[in-house]
């Protein structure tokens, strides 16, 4: 079931001559082939492909707050966000830094965690949207011991996997070259790692980022935990833009999404590839049916 304005889809829809038949949520039955049910929610004001406008940003919210009381409550088995565009948002007065984020807040999670699946790859960030002058300092003992366990918990929760091998990058090159590249590996990862390994967690590092994902690595890995965004995800999109999707750990909800911007220029041409959202909707599917 798709929230949205029933009349931009029709419009984009006849735009682009896709031949889909839009059914009312709720009484448009399940879905089929050549259908969309759609849960109709007006737009603020007219929106142009490719021109995000600030006047719509409050709709936008009100969708996702849609979204996410339908899947609290159960009416919904799962999330699958499309991707949104901050800047908008925030151009409007309203703070905010992502769908992960928002979601944490807004469900009550004390650590979100964002985790990028391709098949059997997996790439989780111990920090999400921060400037890199920022990330070491966010990271501590503490905020390591929190993801892991998070990342453990939900790798076993939807993945089925009973007992995860999670490999932790280093925050320097080299994982600090034995503190000759930095400490904080010394300070701060190897510490976090002995308190895992003495809990019972399966985890290996300080990895060196730059070696961190060979195959020979990831065969004896079930995920890698990069330490800031551009660490882990450069690797992932690389491996397989088109089919990896975002999965935001940590919720009391399951929520997917694809793993790729807004893409403005391509808005309203009909040549955006929807490979991603297709895969996070069929990963969505899987999980909800596997949820323990």
């Amino acid at each position: 079931m798709c929230l949205g304005d029933r009349e931009l889809l029709a419009g984009r829809a006849r735009d682009l001559g896709l031949a889909v038949e839009l059914l009312p949520y709720p009484g448009g039955g399940r879905h089929r082939a050549g259908t969309l049910v759609v849960s109709h929610h007006p737009l603020a004001t007219a929106s142009r492909p490719g021109k995000p406008d600030p006047r719509n940003a409050a709709y936008v919210l009100g969708l996702l707050e849609r979204a996410i009381e339908g899947t609290l409550s159960g009416e919904f088995a799962a999330l699958v966000t499309a991707p949104v565009h901050k800047a908008v948002i925030n151009d409007a007065g309203v703070p905010f830094t992502g769908h992960t984020e928002y979601l944490a807040q807004r469900t009550g999670a004390a650590r979100p965690v964002m985790m990028l699946a391709a098949g059997a790859l997996r790439v989780a960030l111990a920090t999400t949207h921060l400037p890199l002058r920022e990330v070491s300092a966010a990271i501590t003992i503490e905020s390591l011991l929190a993801t892991v366990d998070v990342l453990d918990r939900d790798l076993r929760r939807w993945w089925g996997l009973p007992a995860p091998r999670i490999g932790v990058c280093g925050i320097n090159p080299h994982a600090g070259e034995s503190g000759h590249l930095g400490d904080e590996e010394i300070r701060i990862v190897k510490p976090a790692l002995e308190l895992l390994t003495a809990r019972g967690v399966r985890v290996t590092g300080p990895l060196p980022a730059d070696t961190a994902f060979v195959p020979r690595q990831l065969e004896n890995l079930d995920a890698v935990l990069a330490m800031y965004h551009d660490q882990g995800l450069p690797v992932i999109k690389h491996a397989a833009f088109d089919t990896a999707v975002n999965i935001t750990l940590g919720l009391p909800i399951l929520r997917t999404s694809v793993d790729h911007g807004t893409a403005l220029d391509l808005a309203g041409t009909g040549k955006a590839d929807s490979s991603s959202l297709a895969a996070a909707l069929a990963l969505a599917i899987e999980l909800a049916g596997r949820a323990v």
